[in-house]
């Protein structure tokens, strides 16, 4: 079997998994059992923190390598592992690409780690909310003369921020490109993992997801990645930029 022949058996099969409700009744409840103990934050790259889950880390690898941009954003840094992965990405496809990371509050001790990084030359930093006018103009401006942009979406998870940042964001995406909005898995999990979070179902990545693609026919949801992963922080958030 040669490699076209395998990939059109995976593909098969996985749409095959994508079907599977027990499967997927199971992943869940997996889920919603490991989140109780932070599953997350147990991961680092390159020494930092990534706060991923490993399928989601290994879904953006792909993505990275396949469309190979020269500029990705990413809004929410927390301990800048994300960064980094993303910065090494660019590293191993030996382009000039650019990271950027935006976050409304840089602690300086994360700030410490990121800029003391051997990664950190592929990566700017901006401090300041995601959807305020001088970050949004900071971005258009790091984002001229790039003909391949990635976005990811990752800091407040309610639904009117994330609705906001995908109107905002939305336009620095390229064509075959991917807009990523992690944590939509909120709308899947019980309430009460998120009590002291503004957060909720109803109000969350995902609703907000479903809002915009009901006035953008730009994006797709590639269900593709979800039934592939079957374990994501993005059901629904792997948002494929068709035209």
């Amino acid at each position: 079997m040669n490699n076209a022949e395998f990939q059109k058996k995976n593909i098969k099969v996985i749409e095959e998994l994508g079907k599977d409700k027990d499967v997927k009744e199971i992943t869940q409840q997996w889920f919603n059992k490991v989140s109780e103990y932070e599953y997350s934050y147990h991961f680092t790259w390159l020494g930092l923190p990534i706060i991923q889950f490993p399928q989601d880390i290994i879904a953006l690898q792909e993505i990275i390598w396949q469309v190979k941009p020269d500029l990705i954003i990413e809004t929410g840094i927390a301990r800048g592992g994300s960064l980094i992965f993303h910065a090494s990405m660019l590293e191993l496809l030996n382009n000039d690409g650019q990271v950027v990371g935006i976050d409304i509050d840089i602690r300086k001790h994360n700030r410490d780690e990121i800029e003391k990084h051997p990664m950190f030359k592929r990566i700017t930093l901006l401090e300041g909310s995601s959807v305020c006018d001088e970050i949004i103009e900071k971005a258009t401006e790091l984002a001229k003369g790039k003909n391949k942009i990635l976005v990811l979406l990752d800091s407040n998870h309610t639904h009117d921020h994330v609705l906001e940042e995908l109107k905002l964001y939305s336009k620095f995406v390229s064509k075959d490109s991917y807009l990523i909005v992690y944590d939509t898995v909120v709308e899947d999990m019980p309430n009460e993992l998120w009590n002291d979070r503004p957060w909720g179902k109803g109000n969350n990545p995902k609703t907000a997801v479903w809002e915009f693609l009901k006035t953008n026919s730009d994006f797709e949801i590639d269900k593709s990645i979800d039934n592939k992963l079957l374990i994501t922080v993005a059901p629904d958030g792997y948002l494929k930029k068709v035209k």
